[in-house]
């Protein structure tokens, strides 16, 4: 497990783009000594080591080891499918994606895998989080400070919630100092109650705001070779639609609907059976190629 390793920064606005635009020119670019990573990225140390932490966190790149040591990055499948069609990451299956890669990546980004898969409280607090968060790890024998989960939750509220709603006398239009999944709307606040104080809501999204090729590959990656998938397992499994996407049985049998007039899957609720059929041969990745292709038609 992996705590406050993003050194108190949520991801930026057009930082992903810089990362993977350093790392295609030098897999070395966070550790190369005879170019002042600062310089080359135009970021602060501490961003610097922030990005690094994050390219990995979301998924796009790897990490070579030496002796325990890091060394090069390397882009995924997945950033190349990303660099060739949208290295901006302006388009929003891109982030639902970028947000998949994160709430499912236990190992580095142990505070969103958590809080999306299991941390079930609707609305909540920052205590709520901790405390529940705390459990989560000792549960696997690992004792995290509590200042290191409490700076994980307020880096989980700036990813989701837009700085404008957080902090409305500040924000400024034209400031670049927001997350770009804040777009998701994955989260908002409730109640005002000063900053320790607040309560927050998970927040089911809008009605067709994930393109069904999207939903279709989280499928397909979950389902692991299968042809049929529960629908409870599907809402309520780790790492699947219902958790990563906060669906509730009412917009995830929606979402179902709509994937079923499209022709990908066949929901089946006779016989006392609640299953959903793949219908479709495309892998995940045939549909995120899917997803770009569509995109240009």
């Amino acid at each position: 497990m992996k705590f406050r390793a993003h050194e108190t920064f949520f991801i930026r606005k057009g930082w992903l783009y810089k990362g993977l635009r350093g790392v295609q020119n030098n897999q070395n670019v966070f550790i190369d000594k005879s170019e002042n990573p600062m310089d080359v990225l135009g970021m602060g140390s501490n961003m610097v080591k922030s990005l690094r932490y994050w390219m990995q966190a979301t998924q796009l790149t790897t990490e070579s080891s030496v002796k325990g040591r890091s060394r090069a990055q390397t882009l995924t499948d997945f950033a190349q499918i990303i660099q060739e069609n949208d290295p901006y990451m302006e388009e929003l299956g891109t982030l639902w994606l970028l947000h998949y890669k994160l709430a499912t990546n236990k190992e580095l980004a142990t505070a969103w895998y958590y809080f999306f898969n299991h941390f079930d409280m609707n609305e909540f607090t920052r205590n709520d989080f901790v405390e529940g968060l705390s459990r989560f790890a000792a549960m696997e024998e690992e004792y995290p400070a509590e200042a290191s989960l409490e700076d994980d939750f307020n880096c989980i509220i700036n990813t989701y919630v837009e700085r404008k709603k957080l902090n409305p006398a500040k924000a400024q239009p034209e400031s670049n100092i927001a997350c770009p999944l804040d777009e998701l709307g994955l989260i908002e606040v409730t109640e005002q109650n000063g900053n320790r104080d607040r309560v927050f809501r998970k927040a089911t999204p809008k009605s067709g705001i994930i393109h069904p090729y999207i939903l279709l590959a989280v499928i397909a990656d979950q389902a692991e070779g299968r042809r049929e998938i529960k629908i409870d397992e599907l809402q309520h499994a780790a790492c699947n639609i219902g958790k990563v996407f906060n669906l509730d049985i009412v917009s995830l049998t929606a979402e179902l609907d709509h994937l079923a007039r499209l022709g990908y899957v066949e929901v089946i609720r006779t016989a006392g059976l609640d299953v959903v059929k793949i219908l479709s041969d495309l892998t995940y990745q045939e549909c995120i190629n899917a997803y770009y292709t569509s995109l240009n038609r």
